[in-house]
């Protein structure tokens, strides 16, 4: 239909010249859109990605440009062909194949693009990087599923039985798939309250504690630190109690619980804890560390120092030097940490048993009543 109507305005405008003059006209012509389109697009490219901050609308303009002189070139060599052969008699398949093309071209075309802008939109602090997986898995689903309906309506392929059944199908695969459509409706809530993205320092109520590396419409990848890779499902963590250290800064408090002896001198006690702390290096100056006595406990007076460093991951290894650091700083100013003693006296002989007042029976047994 629609090359019959090209037909006779194409040989109006090139009566008198054959067949295969006409094709070269018409391939040259297509080429030189092409190449306007190319060179042009370029240009424009350079003007308004200058104007903009970042590299995602690079990105877009540099991965859609291609695609539109390739359709140039496509659309030229079927108006070619409508010269040469009677497209008409063909059939359909000819446009209907023509028009495939192009939906493979944009389908591949707007697949590259969301993994691009993913990609590029990581670096991009504008950008919640959270939402990056979810948003190019999504993107490639409905670019998949919008060029296969476009695909079966050009080769007029019914596609009503398809959707008649489609809520039998969900069905099916609801139950089928009922854990995958709680990890992805999961993921939806973890990044709708904004609990966690990548990079984060994240402690789970299940003791695994480490860096977000990826999160993906499935699951959230965890390092801990012990460099292994776990994988939680999404539907577990928006069900568990997580705790984010990374927000709403990065700085944490490092506590180092200690006892000391009753007969300490307190303030001596204070003044030895927080040299140690303005001694290490990994304790933030501000906030100023602090000491705090919490309690009178068996056999000490607790007492707590604590610190701020600028990282969770560091808390391991603060903790670590300032222990050893307390434990020298007090051994040097004679501080004693005491620990719990239990006596046990054990009676046995019959000289214990007389001096604690027991009578033997009959036996020579003492029943351990005393009079």
């Amino acid at each position: 239909m629609q090359s019959t109507a090209f037909r006779p305005a194409v040989e109006a405008m090139v009566v008198g010249l054959p067949p295969w003059a006409v094709v070269f006209l018409i391939l040259g012509g297509s080429v030189a859109v092409a190449w306007l389109v190319r060179v042009g697009g370029d240009a424009l490219i350079r003007r308004v990605t200058v104007r903009i901050d970042g590299d995602v609308d690079d990105v877009v303009f540099a991965t859609i440009h291609p695609p539109l002189y390739v359709s140039v070139l496509i659309g030229g060599t079927y108006l070619a062909a409508t010269v040469v052969w009677d497209v008409a008699a063909l059939g359909y398949p000819v446009r209907a194949g023509t028009l495939s093309l192009l939906v493979l071209v944009w389908a591949w075309t707007l697949t590259r693009l969301g993994r691009r802008v993913a990609r590029a939109a990581t670096d991009e602090v504008s950008f919640d990087r959270k939402i990056l997986p979810i948003f190019q898995n999504v993107w490639t689903a409905l670019v998949l599923g919008a060029s296969t309906f476009f695909l079966l309506s050009l080769w007029q392929v019914d596609v009503t039985p398809l959707l008649a059944s489609a809520g039998i199908i969900g069905i099916v695969v609801g139950f089928a798939a009922k854990d995958t459509i709680a990890n992805f409706f999961g993921s939806i809530a973890l990044y709708a309250d904004g609990t966690y993205a990548v990079g984060d320092f994240v402690v789970l109520d299940s003791g695994e504690r480490g860096q977000v590396e990826d999160i993906s419409i499935r699951s959230t990848v965890i390092r801990t630190r012990d460099d292994m890779l776990v994988t939680v499902p999404n539907s577990v963590l928006n069900s568990a109690l997580i705790v984010n250290e990374s927000t709403p800064h990065t700085e944490r408090r490092v506590r180092v619980p200690v006892g000391v002896a009753y007969d300490s001198d307190l303030d001596h006690v204070e003044t030895v804890l927080q040299d140690v702390a303005a001694a290490e290096e990994l304790i933030e100056a501000r906030p100023t560390p602090r000491v705090r006595f919490r309690s009178f406990g068996d056999s000490a007076v607790e007492v707590e120092l604590l610190g701020w460093i600028d990282d969770p991951i560091l808390r391991g290894r603060a903790t670590h030097r300032l222990v050893k650091a307390v434990h020298a700083a007090f051994r040097a100013d004679g501080v004693e940490i005491p620990f719990p003693q239990r006596e046990l006296t054990i009676a046995g002989s019959d000289a214990a048993d007389a001096a604690a007042g027991f009578e033997p029976d009959a036996d020579g047994i003492s029943d351990g009543t005393a009079d």
